[in-house]
């Protein structure tokens, strides 16, 4: 059986395909009608080309995209966390419990830092980042250091994928 990443592989996408991704990435609450006008399709075709490219895993999920400032979440921090032993078993552990955090907005492993880790948190101001950190984060098994920074001003804040570097 194919994995998702093989069937994306295997799937060639013609210029309509991607006009459909580039509108699905402004706004994923379309109707299929709506979508099928925006890229001169009848409804019908421009379903089941949607319909592809959701079974072939490049159309992994569709949300709603939520000002985060409005709803009293005002302060976004990134954490640079290193561990102690670099075993998988610390890793999926770690994994494991920061995905369950509904704070957590990314958790990147990386390399080229003193760091592991790069998360990015979302809370509604220090105090909640502090108890964030001190209940959570730093009694995580593993956790040999963390190093806080805070976002001033989002300067670029976007979900789409850059489109242009597929072939075609």
């Amino acid at each position: 059986m194919k994995s998702n990443s093989d069937q994306a592989a295997a799937h060639v996408l013609d210029r309509t395909d991607r006009r459909i991704l580039e509108v699905l990435q402004e706004d994923a609450g379309l109707s299929n009608q709506a979508l099928a006008d925006r890229v001169g399709l009848s409804p019908s075709p421009c379903l089941r080309r949607v319909r592809a490219l959701e079974e072939a895993g490049i159309i992994v999920g569709r949300v709603a995209l939520l000002h985060g400032k409005r709803l009293g979440l005002e302060l976004t921090a990134l954490i640079h966390i290193g561990m102690d032993r670099h075993t998988p078993e610390r890793f999926a552990s770690f994994e494991e419990a920061v995905a369950g955090y509904p704070e957590v907005q990314h958790c990147f492993l990386i390399t080229g830092q003193a760091a592991d880790y790069l998360l990015q948190v979302v809370v509604p101001d220090m105090d909640a980042y502090q108890d964030f950190l001190l209940r959570r984060i730093t009694r995580l098994e593993g956790v040999s250091s963390v190093h806080s920074s805070f976002v001033l001003r989002r300067v670029v804040d976007r979900t789409a994928l850059p489109l242009n570097y597929l072939p075609g």
